[in-house]
């Protein structure tokens, strides 16, 4: 914030965009680098999603979600549900956003423990160097000092492992779910997991009757190349939790998608409710955006085309930074792209600097440190997608010369 607020700093306004492009104040275009901060999927002022809202919101603009509910959430309700067949995914409860997604999950798993007779079942697994949200629950559930540090000890029980292998080092009769971001870990630096990683871990879960919770707040929605990351290893959790790409980046809206055999619990009585909720849980204007962003991905055709775009990020990374000195390693996961690079002489934060560089070759994104982050928005085309590597690769050019 002293950064921020230092008398010589110019913020950056933005006051329009289109499609992949945004617009500041003073009239300068960027390339939209990291899809506003991993949230937008089918560009800025989309028609169809623009629409959706206005025609919403002339209707209807806010229903209470405690003891009412209205048509687009029960119709999105279906929609997700139906995005994964036969899953056993036939419950939604709605939040705010990706934090509120996780918290919703944990607390109703350690309620169902509690409600089936195993109140004893109240500790969390996660992973070392995971993030899962900023509130005092779902924090707990991270792994990253930055944000944990000082609120160590606050929120949920949970023990972090650093892979797979250390499962065999945890009493699971303690374990009410384990936590992950499937594939990809996103604020830990865009760090994959090994492939088959994910299928080994709910087949732990499955043996020890461990709930699966799966944190595809950043991943969801056509991120790593299908709809949801599980997906590529065919793998179904007991909690699937959404947010960011779920309204195409338009509205602050989360999904927590369970079983029956969770919901089912709950249905005791008063002493059984599920006592959670917030003042703009379902929102209809929020559904309705969400509603017609999954339209889009079909009458777009938008999972088809993202094969041709992921190769040409993959050839764009590789052609601009794989053989450069201060490369350490590029990760890619589908549209999800991290080139992790040397530290430059004089630079407190190198990939703050190449970032705000690169912002001079018309390109807006964000490090995690000194891992360069490119998640271009879905609709990209492969020449939009070639600028944003090259002005990436320019910014990091200008700071390493000085």
């Amino acid at each position: 914030m002293a950064d921020w607020c230092a008398p010589d700093h110019e913020p950056l306004v933005l006051v329009g965009g289109r499609g992949a492009h945004l617009i500041d104040s003073d009239g300068r275009e960027y390339l939209d680098g990291n899809s506003s901060i991993w949230t937008n999927i089918h560009g800025h002022r989309h028609p169809r999603i623009t629409a959706a809202i206005q025609a919403q919101a002339a209707e209807l603009a806010h229903c209470s979600a405690l003891g009412f509910t209205n048509a687009p959430a029960a119709q999105l309700g279906e929609r997700l549900c139906g995005l994964l067949p036969d899953s056993g995914l036939s419950r939604v409860f709605y939040s705010d956003n990706g934090s509120t997604s996780i918290e919703c999950a944990c607390k109703m798993a350690i309620q169902y423990r509690q409600l089936v007779g195993e109140p004893q079942r109240q500790r969390f697994l996660c992973f070392e160097r995971a993030y899962h949200g900023d509130t005092a629950g779902a924090g707990s559930l991270g792994a990253i000092p930055a944000f944990k540090g000082r609120f160590h000890g606050m929120g949920f029980d949970a023990v972090a492992i650093p892979d797979i292998d250390a499962l065999s080092t945890v009493d699971p009769t303690e374990i009410t779910a384990v936590c992950i971001e499937p594939l990809i870990q996103g604020a830990a630096g865009m760090r994959d997991w090994p492939s088959g990683m994910l299928t080994e871990l709910r087949a732990w879960c499955d043996e020890h009757d461990v709930f699966l919770i799966l944190d595809e707040v950043m991943t969801g929605f056509g991120r790593t190349g299908q709809m949801f990351a599980c997906q590529h290893e065919g793998v179904v959790p007991d909690f699937l939790c959404l947010a960011k790409g779920l309204t195409g980046g338009y509205l602050p809206l989360a999904a927590t998608l369970t079983s029956d055999r969770v919901f089912s619990a709950f249905l005791g009585g008063y002493d059984e409710t599920f006592f959670y909720g917030h003042s703009y849980c379902a929102n209809p204007i929020g559904c309705a955006a969400a509603l017609a962003s999954l339209d889009v991905f079909q009458e777009e055709a938008v999972l088809e085309g993202l094969p041709a775009k992921i190769t040409r990020l993959e050839r764009a990374l590789a052609e601009h930074f794989g053989s450069r000195e201060q490369t350490r390693e590029i990760r890619q996961v589908g549209m999800i792209a991290g080139i992790e690079i040397d530290p430059i002489e004089g630079l407190a934060f190198t990939g703050a600097e190449v970032c705000l560089a690169a912002r001079r070759h018309g390109l807006l994104t964000r490090p995690v440190r000194d891992t360069l982050v490119l998640m271009p928005p879905l609709c990209s085309t492969e020449s939009e997608i070639e600028q944003m590597a090259a002005a990436l690769a320019a910014g990091l050019d200008d700071c390493a010369s000085g």
